[in-house]
């Protein structure tokens, strides 16, 4: 019991009851005291109570005296603190006056804790750093009011994302100078009795009637005390170069909060609590509908419930049915928090509306554990929209709050199913239906009673890449974990807020779409700096961007990846004989300081090609003028095919083609490269291969760029443009390059890393293919440009965690000949994108090394697999390696690709595909596309196959003897015992998973 007094302070008493009267285990006895029956007959059921003061009593709190110096010391030795001015702890104790005071709190006349507060308050220098307008300022308002002061929403942090948590500022309200809050100058508790720290803050604000706040600032690295917990973070402001988090304690927060029913009554009241947010007309007409029907328009019940102080009305929750809990299970994880099973339908609801001041903000645990008492609900569900639908959120102030003590619950790969070909046999359309994407927060019974651990470490990502986004997902998904200081700094903001289907030009890693993005919660979770990196300060450990603005960081991670750069023209006379390998040599080492012409489009991201795309429709393609496409990539030729999508003709397209570098070639299938090439020239398309820029507008001013020469192993190639797609000479941008080496970080062609991703600076990682491995590895050969860009990201955000994460442990430094081996990953390297023709491209294969010094291993004849032909637009090539697995995929179609289903076959073994060998040998496999479609491969599809996989293993790993095979053939399974247990196991897997897979006929179904 004292466990659970500990970790639950708010907690007085423990109710146990029981039908047994009679029959009650000794040690319950010792804990409980039996309660009194108010009524003759009492009910026939034993009801007990157990009570704090007997197992965890509230710490009695004195004034500190210069006799518990010692004992106070003994406290930060037992923290492994060295506190190196113990002079400073005698003078706080003897400068004790009306406006300082220390104080000690004991238990049994032990000395456990110590704090001092002051009156004296640097308020501009906390009003500079920090969002105060919810506090007025810490300034008491000219007319005070029973309550704290009149709602306020900050200003947005940078560009901060959620709309749920910005408001207007309150108008014409006037604050006097007169300050109106203490702080805490140094606080101490025994780790026994750390979660009692709470009993601290009434007895300091007792110390300073006159004024209504506490706060306490703390170093951003040190871990969330539980002190903190009952107080409120503050974010600071964009431009703060403070190094403290803030919190902030109003003394309205220790009365009891109450929660009930809403009442038509509580109108005025809500109607002045949410006076000023964001889609406060929205509330007020779900409370109407509320106090009319009990119900939306639409049908579905309402619930309202408010927070009520005395007799104010502090915060105010409405929950409607979630109707859709059917769409949720399948399309998000919310198995791995609750057992659907143990729910009813009804027991689901979803927040409608949440408005609570921000004084009572560490009650909100509470609120929503009253909240699914009250409306006998066992979950609780919160949708987060991405701007694009930002209409459809809630009005939530503060979000924060809600995420604090909700879950966020990570989407799942969906299975693209053939509807037409399943019939009746498909999926409920509840579930196959699209709906407008949305991240999903959880909050359940069990939940409101398990702590989060908040950290408040400044870790800054610099680059939107798939590396980045990737590690962000990691940290915004950790259940038990609240990052409340994760920056993105990128040049065109968030790459979510673009539609990646529309846009074109460049190819796609399938890393992630835009409804992935919209599914994640990092819109709310990060904060967004669109800028672009220009510097790096070790020293004071800011991050300089080109706006002028400083972003501190306590972790910085640079995966700002590889870009096009703009094509420096080699400048050399066209009538003079030069050879191309000559001027190759010479062009890798140049870089463009000149104007960029408003007709050169570099593409790097999403905003590029929108932009581009723009400017096409509005200046080109009504025209006759000629497009220029340069580079030597499968970027080039998606290009081509979106400017044919636009209605440019083939004819005013030119292609020209840089020299390639060795060993790299655009598509690593000849008979695909032979279809596009062929593609290409049936559109009319020019391709010039072996060319160089040699110079633009000969040499004259560049803008407008009206013509482009190029340097060729023949006559000098000239052409007329009148837009130039810069497509070539892929690197590390000037910019970052600057700021990397302008640090003294080493730079080696690449951001030289270890093998645990830590560059020269022990606080700045890097990651992606901006890096490469440090030579004391002597492989060169390998790089993260190797490697799937999504799983390295996962990886660096693991390493991350041991940093943070009290659940786990952290790694021992690596023995010296293991720390010299460089990490090698495992998911497939995946390219795609829309050809010249219309042709679909999907190519998938496991990682390589760039460089290889061994010869290259080709693919065994009896292990490929190839339906179709490329010129009828149904190729399709698999490749196995020695082991039967699935390594390579390559698919060339006119028609749509189901590509999530193709990619979960990465690595499957091929009896796990229906004997997909064998049966091509026995040419009964004519064409993958719809071998692939048949219902049976469904289940491997589904997300959850390779837990299912991981389920049988221990059945399929028995030991074989020496004559057996060991691939997975029907002679390897003589046992009775163990075929059952297969298939009992593939029942499991089928019938928990009827609802994705309703095609499969379970047990009791035939």
């Amino acid at each position: 019991m004292r466990a659970v007094f500990n970790a639950i302070t708010e907690l007085e008493y423990i109710c146990l009851v029981t039908p047994h009267i009679t029959d009650i285990e000794p040690a319950l006895k010792d804990t409980f005291e039996p309660l009194q029956s108010l009524t003759d007959p009492g009910p026939r059921c034993l009801a007990l109570i157990c009570h704090r003061r007997q197992h965890c009593p509230r710490l009695h709190i004195r004034p500190a005296r210069e006799v518990d110096h010692d004992d106070i010391m003994h406290i930060f030795e037992q923290h492994a603190k060295f506190f190196d001015q113990p002079y400073v702890l005698a003078e706080l104790i003897d400068a004790q006056n009306e406006d300082n005071h220390s104080a000690v709190c004991e238990i049994d006349g032990v000395t456990v804790g110590f704090i001092s507060v002051t009156a004296d308050v640097d308020l501009k220098k906390l009003r500079d750093g920090f969002e105060l307008s919810d506090f007025n300022g810490l300034y008491k308002p000219q007319q005070t009011e029973l309550d704290e002061p009149g709602e306020a929403d900050e200003e947005p942090r940078r560009t901060q994302t959620s709309t749920s948590q910005q408001g207007t500022h309150s108008a014409g309200e006037e604050f006097s100078q007169k300050p109106n809050a203490f702080c805490i100058q140094l606080f101490i508790m025994d780790k026994k009795y750390e979660m009692r720290s709470v009993d601290f803050i009434p007895y300091v604000f007792k110390l300073f009637p006159h004024r209504d706040f506490c706060v306490f600032t703390v170093p951003s690295l040190s871990a969330e005390c539980p002190l903190l917990q009952s107080f409120l973070r503050v974010p600071p402001r964009a431009n703060s170069s403070l190094v403290h988090e803030l919190y902030v304690s109003h003394r309205v927060g220790l009365r009891p909060v109450g929660v009930r029913p809403a009442v038509s009554a509580d109108r005025p009241a809500v109607s002045a609590l949410v006076q000023g947010l964001t889609l406060s007309e929205s509330l007020l007409k779900d409370l109407d509908c509320f106090y009319e029907s009990r119900g939306d328009p639409d049908g579905l019940q309402l619930q309202a419930f408010v927070a009520q102080v005395d007799v104010e009305v502090v915060g105010i929750v409405i929950i409607r049915d979630e109707q859709d809990i059917e769409f949720i299970r399948a399309h998000f994880n919310i198995e791995n928090f609750i057992y659907f099973s143990h729910h009813r339908y009804e027991e689901h609801a979803l927040i409608r509306h949440f408005v609570l001041k921000p004084s009572f903000q560490h009650f909100t645990k509470h609120l929503f554990k009253d909240v699914l008492r009250l409306s006998h609900r066992s979950c609780l569900y919160h949708r987060l929209y991405p701007p694009p639908h930002s209409q459809q959120n809630s009005c939530v102030h503060h979000l924060d709050g809600v995420l604090n003590c909700a879950v966020p619950i990570r989407p799942r790969r969906q299975i693209i199913y053939p509807l037409e070909e399943l019939g009746i046999n498909a999926p409920s359309r509840r579930i196959t239906e699209e709906q407008a994407p949305f991240a999903l927060c959880l909050i359940s019974r069990k939940l409101t009673l398990e702590p989060k651990v908040t950290i408040n470490a400044r870790i800054v990502v610099v680059g939107a890449s798939d590396t980045g986004l990737s590690f962000l997902e990691v940290l915004c998904l950790c259940p038990h974990l609240r990052f409340n200081n994760l920056t993105l700094i990128s040049t065109h903001g968030f790459p979510g807020d673009y539609n990646h289907e529309d846009v074109g030009f460049l190819s796609t890693s399938h890393a992630y779409s835009s409804r992935d993005l919209a599914q994640l919660p990092l819109h709310s979770c990060v904060c967004v700096v669109t800028d672009k990196m220009v510097g790096i300060n070790r020293k004071s450990k800011h991050v300089l961007v080109s706006g002028g603005e400083k972003v501190l960081y306590d972790h910085l991670i640079l995966c700002t990846g590889l870009q096009y750069q703009v094509p420096c023209p080699i400048g050399v006379d066209l009538n003079q004989p030069v050879s191309n390998g000559e001027l190759q040599n010479q062009a890798a080492r140049r870089r463009y300081t000149g104007p960029v012409p408003s007709n050169l489009f570099t593409l790097n991201d999403l905003h590029d090609c929108v932009a581009a795309r723009r400017w096409l429709c509005a200046n080109f393609v009504d025209l006759e003028d000629h497009a220029v496409v340069y580079g030597n990539n499968i970027d080039v030729y998606t290009t081509v095919e979106t400017l044919l999508s636009l209605g440019v003709r083939g004819s005013r397209i030119h292609v020209v083609l840089p020299p390639p570098e060795p060993d790299v070639c655009c598509f690593s299938d000849p008979a695909v490269e032979k279809a596009v090439a062929t593609a290409t020239e049936k559109a009319g398309v020019q391709v010039h291969s072996n060319c160089l820029l040699a110079q633009m507008n000969n040499g004259e001013n560049p803008d407008p760029l009206t013509s482009v020469s190029f340097a060729t192993d023949a006559e000098p190639l000239l052409l007329q443009c009148g837009v130039f797609i810069n497509l070539s000479n892929k690197g590390v941008d000037c910019d970052a390059f600057k700021s990397i080496s302008g640090s003294f970080l080493v730079f080696d062609g690449r951001l030289v890393i270890n093998s645990s991703f830590l560059t020269s600076d022990s606080d700045i990682c890097g990651a992606g293919p901006v890096t490469k491995f440090s030579r004391c590895y002597y492989s060169d050969e390998w790089s993260h440009a190797s490697f799937n860009s999504k799983e390295v990201g996962q990886e660096l955000a693991a390493m991350m965690l041991l940093l943070f994460d009290p659940t786990q442990e952290p790694v021992d430094e690596l023995p010296s000949d293991l720390d010299h081996l460089v990490p090698l990953y495992k998911q497939a390297m995946i390219q795609g994108g829309k050809l010249p023709g219309g042709f679909n491209y999907l190519h998938f294969t496991k990682p390589a090394a760039s460089n290889p010094t061994d010869p290259p291993v080709e693919h065994l004849e009896d292990r490929g697999i190839v339906t179709g032909r490329v010129e009828t637009g149904d190729y399709f090539c698999l490749h196995l390696d020695c082991f039967e697995l699935v390594e390579t995929i390559t698919c060339f179609s006119l028609k749509p690709l189901p590509v999530s289903n193709y990619l979960s076959l990465y690595g499957k073994h091929q009896q796990l595909l229906g004997q997909m060998l064998s049966r091509y040998h026995q040419s009964l496999i004519h064409d993958l596309y719809s071998f692939f479609r048949q219902s049976w491969c469904l289940a491997v599809y589904h997300d959850r196959f390779s837990d299912f996989e991981l389920e049988l293993q221990p059945i399929t790993s028995q030991k074989l003897t020496d004559d057996e095979s060991s691939a997975m053939t029907e002679d390897g399974f003589d046992e009775v015992e163990s075929r059952a247990a297969l298939r009992s196991g593939a029942v499991k897997y089928l019938s928990y998973n009827e609802n994705l897979l309703p095609m499969f006929a379970c047990s009791g179904q035939l």
